[in-house]
């Protein structure tokens, strides 16, 4: 998730289980704390593939987070000296504003690595968007309104805790109703005779309401909206990849990697003498990913392996967002 995010469930966490303790401190706290695992952002790993696809990994384990935990406790509570009797609650505190950062990451698209080192694998859900104002803004309210409402403590931790289960409410909402948009989405493409061996189906941005379902074939992929709104037949578009171009490079460790990484769900372009791989499950067809890659070049028909670059995606335009305001309203996007 955004780092806006991550700053008020941290805060919101820590308010709930040590704010009556230590006042207003405690939620900036929590919400420093729970910036703590992106730092690896600022780590530049030698190429834009090791970048994008080890972002989420040591800094986001569950196991490392936890060993991490009492060390961040401790210092925490050399701050202030009313505090040096109070480690055990700052211990759980801080436990769980770190674990509650990677188990949130996970239910987005990105890919988090909860069980580094002892796996690498991915967990992505896509269930909710990285930005999603009806998860934060009611996060970011309860917490505002728990430090001015200090003076009347009971009444600010009980809002504090009821948003918290509120919003934990709304992320599992949104785990059913992407089951719910996968098994329209599997039925109509089945109905379509289209091949549904890779289906992913994600929240589309700033919403649970629209999901977007990606299609990978041999010849391609489809795309298709499916709106809780106004459920109702799904167009599949269907677009180009050229994944024949990775022949004679798919031994590069960068090919590998981002394969792996995006479970598949890329797709492979021509442009301007550069082999691209781009990563379907952010963006839009048909340039608009988030991340794309030229990791090979393509001069004269000979393909060959390089040190990869990113490639910008072309900015979203006003239509672009019109189309997802009509998507979530299960209209055409051309109304």
């Amino acid at each position: 998730m955004d780092s806006l995010t991550q700053f008020v469930l941290g805060s919101a966490v820590a308010e709930a289980t040590i704010g009556h303790r230590v006042g207003r401190l405690a939620a900036l706290t929590g919400g420093i704390v729970a910036t703590l695992p992106d730092l690896d952002v600022f780590v530049p790993l030698g190429d834009p593939v090791s970048d994008f696809t080890y972002h989420r990994s040591a800094t986001h384990s569950l196991l490392l987070l936890t060993l991490a935990a009492p060390l961040v406790a401790w210092l925490i509570t050399r701050f202030k000296q009313t505090w040096r009797d109070d480690f055990k609650p700052w211990l759980l505190t801080v436990w769980l504003v770190l674990i509650t950062h990677p188990l949130l990451d996970s239910l987005t698209v990105y890919g988090t690595q909860l069980l580094w080192p002892l796996s690498e694998h991915p967990f992505a859900v896509g269930s909710i968007f990285i930005i999603d104002p009806l998860y934060t803004l009611p996060l970011l309210g309860a917490v505002i309104t728990a430090q001015l409402m200090r003076r009347t403590e009971r009444r600010a931790s009980r809002l504090n805790a009821w948003v918290l289960v509120a919003t934990t409410a709304y992320l599992a909402l949104g785990f059913g109703a992407q089951q719910w948009a996968r098994s329209e989405v599997v039925r109509q493409a089945q109905a379509a005779g289209l091949s549904t061996e890779r289906v992913g189906v994600w929240a589309t941005p700033f919403n649970i309401a629209a999901w977007r379902a990606v299609i990978v074939g041999p010849d391609g992929y489809h795309v298709g909206y499916y709106s809780l709104i106004g459920a109702g037949e799904i167009v599949f578009g269907h677009y180009a990849s050229r994944p024949e171009l990775l022949v004679s490079v798919q031994d590069s460790p960068y090919v590998e990697r981002l394969a792996w990484f995006t479970k598949g769900f890329f797709a492979v372009g021509e442009e301007g003498g550069q082999v691209v791989m781009r990563d379907l499950r952010m963006g839009l067809e048909p340039d608009r990913y988030v991340f794309g890659f030229a990791v090979a070049s393509a001069e004269a028909g000979d393909v060959e392996a390089r040190k990869p670059e990113r490639v910008a995606p072309e900015p979203y335009s006003p239509a672009d967002w019109q189309a997802l305001r009509n998507r979530v309203l299960g209209q055409p996007p051309d109304q």
